[in-house]
């Protein structure tokens, strides 16, 4: 039992360093010397292309569909000097990461001037479901709860000690033109570029504990509960500073505690 403890945390420990570049630089993974450092050095940047590689083709896919309008490709990116200055700082699958790299594809495709009015919006759009997808996420429920003593959707009664906070990651989004109008145009078969209604929209993108990221119009109400959530307020304080009525409060509470937006911490 304790060689195949041993065992796993060798196995641990490379997984992490070929994840990991800041540990792989690191001199507590280095004195160990479990692998040739220049084996491992190459087959982690190879991991490193593959990762984001796949979700840039994943949360980019309408960019690429409007790339022989641009003339940008997102995932171009993985072999331009801009990347490789990344690699030495890449941890696969972190947030910040993903924001990193991101952030690459998104000036790399606006560079390209292309005429598209709602491009500004799709790549901030795009950008920020590629990074709230990104970070820790709950493989299974320990309980089968709503994990750390956290009721899965609202709880009932006043005075409750239960605290509504926004999850970290959650993003609200303001944009110029309804996008959600013409994406599924993008991935269908067109001459000229769909275009989108200009008009004001608001979308809320947010991530279940799972890992499931979902997008969902927001308003107002939505927005005050998403700014004032923040795991101190009761309902009913919540509700006076967002301006709804304690129901309206609960019905957009259930919503958003559904999507993984929001969620209930105990109030000190």
């Amino acid at each position: 039992m304790t060689r195949l403890s041993s065992d796993r945390a060798v196995q641990d420990d490379v997984i992490r360093a070929l994840a990991d570049a800041p540990y792989r630089a690191s001199a507590d993974w280095q004195r160990r010397g479990l692998a040739d450092p220049g084996r491992v050095e190459r087959y982690a940047r190879f991991l490193a292309r593959h990762f984001y590689y796949e979700r840039i083709v994943h949360f980019f896919k309408y960019s690429r569909a409007l790339a022989r309008v641009t003339d940008r490709a997102p995932e171009a990116i993985l072999k331009s000097p801009a990347f490789d200055a990344l690699l030495p700082t890449l941890v696969l699958g972190s947030r910040e990461t993903a924001g990193a790299v991101a952030r690459l594809v998104t000036a790399h495709v606006a560079a390209g001037g292309a005429p598209v009015p709602y491009l500004a919006d799709l790549l901030r759009y795009e950008e920020a479901m590629m990074v709230v997808e990104a970070g820790p996420r709950v493989w299974r429920d320990a309980d089968g709860g709503g994990g750390g003593g956290s009721p899965k959707g609202v709880p009932a009664g006043p005075g409750e000690r239960y605290r509504p906070e926004t999850v970290e990651g959650t993003v609200l989004l303001e944009l110029a033109f309804d996008l959600p109008a013409v994406l599924p145009k993008l991935l269908q078969p067109w001459t000229a570029v769909p275009q989108a209604p200009e008009r004001p929209t608001s979308l809320l993108v947010a991530r279940s504990p799972h890992g499931r990221v979902t997008v969902a119009k927001s308003d107002e109400s939505v927005a005050a509960v998403i700014e004032l959530a923040d795991g101190k307020r009761t309902l009913e304080e919540l509700a006076a500073g967002a301006g709804v009525q304690a129901a309206e409060l609960r019905q957009t509470l259930q919503g958003l505690v559904d999507l993984g937006a929001v969620r209930f911490s105990t109030g000190s």
